[in-house]
């Protein structure tokens, strides 16, 4: 799947193609039965409602840029030990890194890895095992870890925290010296810009970037679902600070239904962006419509 952003190219990159999640855990305060208007369109791709369950891509965004290419969120990855969750333990073969290469993008072609924050499915393929070791997947890059997301995690390190993904997908980019610290508003190329998100994490960012008259927001897990855009008052399970991230969700949408700003989240299945526009005093996605 592929759309622009003026001369950028966004490849979406599947590590898994469907992870469905019950709803109660992922959204605690949702009632799905509230959007049976919409259910022609959320199925089959984002809701099953006979199952009370939410369908998420897992998968990375490769933005490419005159002379820049930059990976944004590395998935689940491989060898990890994530026995809360099957799909993600002890993966291998998944083929993320051929598809990748059926792109044209070899680990050392990428010059930049930007983590919107530092859940376990957003940066498993930051490293991989090697001889016993984890090696940063893509060597040349840079990992650029937001300031205040980084020291939050720090500060509550310990094995099993966030899946043990800590330990296996951050401590030894830090240990190799290939972390980048960044802050909110930092340009980090021309018209690409961090964007302050919190809520879902203490830190989490995404990326504004601007190419001539289109511009689009990399929001991470801001918005998992296209439910969310329908009622943007249901925060996730795991967010950090649920009613900060629920604020930091409707004024996202407002911005991007005012100013035609592509959304880019990073869970949303078979589409990869979205439009939104206003429905009364609320939203509605436009999928796919880059």
């Amino acid at each position: 799947m592929r759309f622009n952003i003026g001369d950028a190219v966004v490849d979406v990159v599947p590590d898994l193609e469907c992870f469905p999640i019950p709803a109660a855990r992922l959204l605690p305060t949702a009632d799905l039965s509230s959007l049976a208007e919409h259910r022609e369109w959320l199925e089959p791709d984002h809701v099953d409602f006979g199952r009370d369950a939410i369908l998420l891509g897992m998968h990375a965004l490769l933005l490419r840029l005159p002379g820049l290419t930059i990976l944004v969120d590395a998935c689940i990855g491989e060898d990890k030990q994530r026995p809360v969750h099957p799909a993600w333990h002890q993966r291998h073969a998944s083929g993320f890194l051929d598809r990748l290469a059926a792109l044209g993008v070899a680990p050392e072609d990428v010059d930049v890895v930007f983590c919107t924050h530092l859940h376990a499915d957003h940066v498993g393929w930051n490293t991989r095992l090697l001889d016993g070791r984890w090696v940063p997947t893509f060597p040349r890059a840079r990992y650029l870890i937001g300031r205040r997301e980084l020291a939050f995690w720090q500060a509550r390190a310990e094995p099993g925290l966030g899946y043990g993904s800590f330990v296996d997908s951050v401590q030894p980019l830090l240990e190799a010296d290939r972390v980048t610290l960044v802050d909110d508003g930092e340009e980090i190329a021309p018209g690409v810009t961090l964007l302050p998100l919190p809520g879902h994490t203490e830190g989490q960012m995404g990326l504004r970037v601007r190419r001539g008259a289109a511009c689009a927001v990399f929001c991470g897990d801001a918005v998992h679902s296209p439910v969310q855009v329908l009622r943007p008052e249901w925060s996730s399970g795991p967010c950090t600070h649920p009613l900060e991230a629920a604020a930091t969700r409707r004024r996202l949408l407002e911005c991007a239904a005012e100013e035609d700003i592509l959304l880019v989240p990073a869970h949303f299945r078979r589409c990869g962006c979205t439009r939104i526009r206003r429905r009364g005093d609320g939203f509605r996605p436009v999928l796919g419509a880059g």
